[in-house]
């Protein structure tokens, strides 16, 4: 007997990328078909993004409901879709272990996997996502970049929107030439031998490639906050978590990087490290996506039971060891945004969870989707749907006019703040708020251990 919804766990089925089938035009297509069908009967997730929309008008267009829309529509729906999982994770009462099946993000990444067999990629995009490669030549010439990239530029903005179709509005991140790893090796740091935690426990920090490149202070707040709870800590970056290459649906390029990454790191975790990564992203891509891109890959799997959010990490920490003295308050309270990506792993709201710590300070949370989405929130074709999506955080934070915004998303965190600052503008208001900052660099700071 077939039953209305699920009340079991929700488990995810490993993708099969490898096999032909997988990209298949009849087979994907009948299969679009019969999940865009399941969506159109229930119809839950009108409201979490854009994809669903986009499918009901189109359903709503048709004559003759599903049957009547036109496969050639379908990349519509797909391309407005950021792989937030915010549908499998919070909405959809057909996951499996449902007989219905529904994995929504994996079936717009199985489309775009097939788009990409046949050459239909967007190179623009593709180019964005070559972290690695970027991040070290931009370090050569990082001030000119960093020149070149400000909003505010009307000089090189308009042409990189000409050429590069980057949109005009979207705030892009900086480089520097000193990365997190660089700057690791050149200032040493040992454990606080009075903590409680101190010779309990050894951390690898994770740099992530926009740590590594882009924020390098996210990461050196991170060692500070570890290192005064008694934690011994080294930085380890083999390379990118490959989510850029995900978003592409570039499968073979995120199981290579996953090999590479995790052959390197399991090595830390037999020296009896954890892992602990900076960016909600990477540590879905850590725990999730490669166990199921490569699912009988023993170094992958154990690296998922390794891997800890550096939040998530701070909170297990406080819970197991304890805390030194000397958290200060900060009365000018905090709005943390919880992004989709670490909503996705499953292990609750960690960043609100170590904020909390804090004595004394409002901590204000904001539990929904910013739009942001990678590329998706930087390209001209897609940044108005990024905004569309975040105006309703947008909004929430700029109500809140705290003294600080906070996302484990860094993108997401600057698209907050430039959506917050233009609603608090349209208000007559001013955003309390320069800049976006990581979690981990707010606690940092109520110990004393940032300015």
């Amino acid at each position: 007997m077939s039953r209305e919804g699920s009340l079991a766990a929700p488990t995810r089925h490993a993708l099969d990328w490898r096999n032909p089938d997988f990209y298949d035009a009849e087979k994907l297509d009948a299969e679009m078909r019969r999940v865009f069908d399941i969506c159109h009967g229930c119809r839950r997730c009108f409201n979490l993004c854009e994809s669903f929309p986009r499918l009901f008008d189109l359903v709503d267009a048709s004559p003759d409901e599903m049957a009547g829309v036109k496969s050639e529509d379908f990349g519509k729906v797909v391309e407005a879709c950021t792989l937030c999982d915010m549908c499998y994770m919070t909405k959809c009462p057909y996951v499996p272990p449902h007989e219905f099946n529904l994995d929504f993000p994996h079936l717009m990444l199985r489309y775009r996997a097939a788009e990409a067999k046949k050459g239909n990629t967007n190179t623009i995009a593709r180019q964005l996502g070559e972290m690695d490669r970027n991040g070290t030549l931009a370090r050569v010439a990082s001030p000119v970049i960093n020149w070149a990239s400000e909003k505010s530029n009307g000089l090189t903005r308009p042409l990189m929107a000409a050429v590069a179709d980057i949109d005009r509005d979207a705030v892009l991140p900086k480089f520097h030439s000193k990365t997190f790893v660089a700057a690791d090796r050149g200032d040493p740091i040992t454990a606080n031998a009075s903590a409680p935690a101190y010779g309990k426990r050894k951390a690898a920090i994770f740099a992530t490639c926009f740590a590594n490149y882009n924020r390098p202070q996210t990461g050196m707040a991170a060692r500070a906050v570890l290192n005064h709870l008694g934690v011994a800590t080294r930085v380890a970056y083999p390379g990118c978590c490959g989510m850029p290459f995900l978003e592409q649906a570039d499968l073979a390029r995120v199981a290579e990087n996953a090999v590479k990454v995790s052959g390197e790191l399991v090595k830390l975790i037999d020296e009896g490290y954890d892992i602990v990564v900076l960016t909600a992203s990477c540590g879905l891509m850590f725990k999730s996506e490669w166990p199921l891109i490569l699912p009988d890959n023993a170094e992958v799997k154990k690296l998922a039971a390794a891997t800890f959010d550096i939040d998530e990490y701070v909170v297990d920490v406080a819970k197991k060891q304890g805390l030194p003295d000397g958290l200060s308050p900060l009365p000018e309270g905090i709005t943390v945004h919880l992004p989709c990506h670490a909503r996705a792993q499953n292990m609750g709201p960690k960043a609100a969870e170590m904020l909390k710590l804090i004595p004394d300070t409002p901590v204000d949370v904001i539990e929904r989707c910013s739009g942001h989405g990678g590329t998706f929130g930087v390209l001209k074709e897609t940044h108005g749907l990024a905004k569309k999506v975040g105006k309703p955080v947008f909004r929430a934070a700029a109500a809140q006019a705290r003294g600080h915004i906070a996302s484990d998303c860094p993108l997401a965190g600057m698209h907050i703040v430039n959506g917050a600052r233009e609603a608090a503008s349209k208000e007559g208001k001013e955003l309390p708020v320069r800049e976006a900052e990581h979690p981990i660099e707010i606690f940092a700071r109520a110990y004393g251990l940032k300015e």
